[in-house]
């Protein structure tokens, strides 16, 4: 184990070529500001070292401006879309999943608990307004600090043994995070789908803020934004993972300039943003990005009608020779990219539910393991995915540095004699006279799986299956809702078992964050009371009743605590061993893959890539500000 650990972040040309910058190369979309004077130019308008993408060195051709890309929505809620693909953070991932400054000019960590964040000069918000330490600042003082809009405290994510870190301002571009023992999860976090807000922009929010703004005046902007207080108000005007707010500044390659309610959604490139290519063009290159609100069910189909230039958001594997078809009517192309969660779907028992007699059922392993090893998975991946996909129990895929080949296969295999026999273990072996096993009570065995309706994919699987348990003598419904009335269900102990997809990072490397494998969130439907338990410091849910989950959340927080990438990985290893050795969840097949469909002329897109929310941000860590369309013949 090494006794310090530096890492130094900095891109490897932070200069343009000589000529690059003087050659100006403005976006025609800014031509009518430009000449207005409203817009400064492009020299005065990037960071003095910004972050330039070498795309021929990643193996893609620089582009050209303009254009706009149409996509399709399931509800207003997805514009959150933008601020995954878009992936701007301070610190993200590339296409290798290794760590990279971004929105930062270079970071530094020593041991993982002294952080150094390095601000890129003369660097702008979305609004022209200068990025500096003073955002930083109030983040950390006014708004984390801030006892009225963080009563629950600190996010986990910034305590470590319960204290949060030492903040400071070193000059304008440099501030500092330390902590008394090692945080791996910080930079991660900032790196994630849904990062941890460290930077907000401090001229915009301040107007927000009780000890910056003047009470009559607070009073009127609640008034005005209808909020009953002024923390409801900054919280509102805040929100930068879901862009609701057209005027809040943002860092991001396009922004926001739709105000909710809406059944279209415009996005327009950010006049500031701080990536350039190598001959100089400030990136995106495209310059708008327009989403359209459609019920979810349509989405395939106005996607192969032509309605879409990006498309990959309400496609299922099921929609891929629709879509191939669709080539052969526009001028579009469909490939196919691998997913990156442990199952495509899985099936969740409630730990938590609240029956008494399926709660006992659902706890007892030999329970979830005959239920897995009755299905046959075999028989899914044919008629389902072509043979196309992995048969595999919901865990980490070959992609990881963490795979191993057990885990793949553990209660995994079709073995429904095996299966029998764990249930008269567990002594249900009692028959009503449709061959179902009886539960103690009386009551038939039938399992009502509960799916929030938003897939066809969800309702094959489940028939199929169907199949499969009624040979071992278990009935299976399905029954299917909304999604938010899904996930209340779950957490108040009425849904008995439900599908979801597996593992979200499915592709993790050691110094990933494992708290997937824990009971760490209410969003976990196979123990949302617990994980309730874990986010909320103990305020809500319960406590682990089993030892198992408490030895995942103990494990947890060891490798928060490990200095050393060596020791992470031991903590991986154990982990990913309980939880598939428990079947927590009854992954189905993974690797499965993903439709995407672009228009023809839309480059840069790679033909191949690993799709997922977590850690790859469905296209972000592609760079879609460096997608370009190439003129028509």
């Amino acid at each position: 184990m090494m006794d310090r650990r530096t890492f130094l972040g900095a891109m490897a040309a932070t200069l343009l070529p000589v000529g690059v910058r003087a050659a100006g190369r403005e976006p025609k979309f800014f031509e009518e500001r430009l000449l207005a004077g409203s817009l400064d130019p492009i020299e005065m308008r990037l960071p003095r070292h910004p972050r330039v993408v070498n795309l021929g060195d990643m193996g893609r051709k620089p582009g050209v401006y303009g254009g706009t890309v149409r996509s399709i929505i399931g509800s207003q809620k997805d514009i959150r879309l933008m601020t995954i693909n878009g992936y701007a953070r301070l610190v993200g991932y590339d296409e290798n999943l290794a760590l990279q400054p971004d929105i930062l000019e270079s970071f530094e960590s020593i041991e993982d608990r002294v952080f150094t964040f390095k601000i890129r000069e003369g660097h702008r918000w979305s609004d022209g307004s200068l990025l500096t330490s003073e955002d930083f600042r109030y983040t950390w003082e006014d708004v984390y600090m801030d006892k009225d809009l963080k009563r629950g405290g600190l996010p986990r994510e910034l305590l470590v043994d319960g204290e949060g870190p030492g903040f400071e301002v070193l000059d304008a571009y440099t501030v500092r995070y330390t902590w008394k023992s090692p945080n791996p999860d910080f930079l991660p976090r900032i790196a994630a789908p849904q990062p941890l807000v460290m930077v907000m922009p401090a001229a915009y929010m301040k107007q927000f803020h009780k000890r910056y703004q003047d009470e009559f005046r607070l009073s009127s902007l609640m008034k005005e934004y209808k909020a009953k207080k002024w923390v409801d108000l900054h919280i509102k005007m805040s929100r930068s993972y879901r862009p609701e707010n057209p005027d809040l500044p943002t860092l991001d390659p396009w922004r926001n300039t739709t105000a909710p309610p809406s059944e279209q959604f415009v996005f327009e490139r950010n006049p500031f943003f701080h990536r350039v290519d190598e001959n100089g063009l400030q990136l995106p290159y495209i310059d708008r990005i327009l989403l359209s609100v459609s019920a979810n069910d349509i989405i395939a189909a106005k996607t192969g009608a032509g309605e879409a230039d990006l498309q990959f958001r309400g496609l299922d594997f099921t929609d891929y020779a629709f879509m191939k078809d669709a080539e052969k009517r526009y001028p579009v192309k469909v490939s196919l990219w691998k997913r990156t969660t442990g199952s495509q779907a899985a099936l969740l028992p409630n730990l938590n539910t609240a029956d008494p007699v399926w709660q006992t059922l659902m706890r007892d392993v030999r329970f979830r393991r005959a239920l897995s090893l009755a299905i046959d998975r075999s028989e899914i991946n044919k008629v389902v995915f072509y043979g196309l996909a992995a048969e595999s129990a919901d865990t980490v895929l070959p992609e990881s540095p963490l795979f191993k080949p057990e885990l793949k296969t553990a209660w995994a295999t079709f073995d429904p004699a095996a299966a029998n026999k764990l249930l008269d273990e567990i002594g249900l072996t009692e028959r009503d006279d449709d061959g179902l096993r009886l539960l103690p009570d009386g009551r038939s065995l039938q399992i009502i799986v509960e799916t929030a309706g938003e897939s066809t994919l969800e309702t094959d699987l489940l028939e199929l299956i169907t199949d499969h348990w009624r040979e071992i003598g278990v009935s299976l419904f399905i029954k299917t809702s909304q999604r938010d009335v899904f996930r209340s269900r779950a957490i108040s102990g009425t849904i008995m078992m439900s599908m979801w997809t597996g593992l979200d990072n499915g592709v993790p490397t050691a110094d990933m964050n494992p708290g997937q494998l824990a009971p760490t969130s209410d969003e976990q439907l196979q123990w949302p009371l617990w994980g309730s338990y874990y986010l909320s410091n103990g305020m809500e849910g319960k406590a682990p009743e089993m030892p198992e989950p408490q030895k995942l959340v103990d494990l947890l927080g060891q490798w928060r605590h490990a200095s050393a990438t060596e020791e992470r990985r031991r903590i991986w290893d154990e982990m990913l061993s309980i939880y598939s050795d428990q079947v927590f969840s009854i992954g189905i097949v993974n690797s499965a893959l993903q439709p995407m469909m672009r228009a023809a002329r839309l480059q840069n897109m790679p033909d191949k890539g690993l799709f997922g929310f977590d850690p790859t941000c469905y296209l972000g860590v592609y760079m879609p500000d460096t997608f370009w369309y190439q003129e028509e013949a």
